[in-house]
């Protein structure tokens, strides 16, 4: 319902991951007239990961496609309302927030940018034309299509540990292969992949293009010394590392040198009514502990500032 500021709603949270999700339920916990708007649903990547181990209440793990749905819920019931639709834009109209949607234009007096990331490109000859052909960024979803065959998984971080360990009770063999002398995964995730015996690593190694026929078949290395080496196989899953989706900022505030949007303690941007949360704001440590953190973070703070705002008249 509009108010008589002409706002729709006091919150509008852009993004339906784990940050979003937290948000949206905090800031309904508290009051707040909330709406979550997603393009695809909730959960965000965390949907495509099969095993979650790192997210508290959860001894056993969790997958994501259960997370998401569950953290919807919370928010559900606590008052948050959702919508989806893909935010265009984003201006300021005097004191609030105009959010420009596909299908709709909503005002709020808050905006909580809980965007996320995308994975990072590898940049290789081949790498975008084999996308669906053997080139994958979801072990959980194309796994079942590589059974009996050799897969390379590229990064050496928790993603790319998580989806090798995914992919090894359904192909014959996964070569991880990361640019250091040891991958920078948790300790715990490696101790798991040494412990499989269909997982190797390549190290000192990058994958520096693809190639095939109707299906990717070779994928071409490059070690530290400058050697080259062609790896048979018929899948190639990259995870060399995130890129914050911050573009809905970057009329308002700086990103900073990693692409992120700058923010305080309280998650508050340098914009008034500007709020960011999980791995899009500046220093995050893209966990999914910690991105639920920053969603009540921010919600908290965005409850506070409007509220001084009414109480100031």
């Amino acid at each position: 319902m509009t108010g008589a500021d002409g706002a729709d709603h006091d919150v509008v949270v852009i993004g339906a991951g784990v940050a979003g999700l937290v948000a949206g339920q905090t800031a309904a916990l508290l009051g707040l007239d909330v709406l979550v708007i997603d393009r695809l649903g909730a959960g965000g990547q965390v949907i495509n990961v099969e095993g979650i181990a790192n997210f508290p209440g959860f001894p056993e793990g969790i997958s994501g496609i259960e997370l998401g749905p569950a953290l919807q819920e919370q928010a559900e019931q606590a008052g948050a309302a959702f919508m989806l639709d893909e935010v265009q834009g984003l201006s300021r109209d005097g004191t609030l927030w105009e959010v420009r949607c596909a299908g709709t234009t909503l005002r709020a007096r808050a905006v909580i940018l809980a965007t996320g990331s995308r994975l990072r490109a590898l940049e290789v000859p081949g790498e975008a034309e084999f996308v669906g052909r053997g080139v994958s960024h979801c072990a959980s979803c194309d796994g079942p299509f590589f059974r009996g065959e050799h897969v390379v998984v590229a990064g050496g971080g928790d993603s790319a540990l998580q989806e090798a360990l995914a992919l090894a009770p359904l192909v014959a063999s996964v070569s991880v292969v990361h640019s250091g002398p040891e991958p920078t995964a948790q300790a715990a995730l490696l101790a798991r992949v040494r412990e499989t015996s269909n997982i190797g690593f390549v190290p000192h190694a990058q994958v520096t293009a693809v190639e095939g026929n109707s299906a990717l078949r070779r994928v071409h290395l490059r070690k530290a010394d400058g050697a080259d080496e062609i790896a048979e196989a018929a899948g190639l899953f990259p995870f060399v590392g995130l890129m914050p989706n911050a573009d809905l900022a970057r009329d308002h505030v700086t990103p900073d040198d990693a692409g992120r949007v700058p923010v305080d303690v309280a998650m508050r941007t340098p914009c008034a009514g500007l709020y960011a949360a999980g791995d899009v704001r500046s220093g995050s440590v893209c966990w999914l502990a910690a991105a639920a953190g920053d969603g009540a973070t921010a919600a908290i703070s965005a409850h506070r500032d409007l509220t001084a705002r009414a109480e100031a008249g």
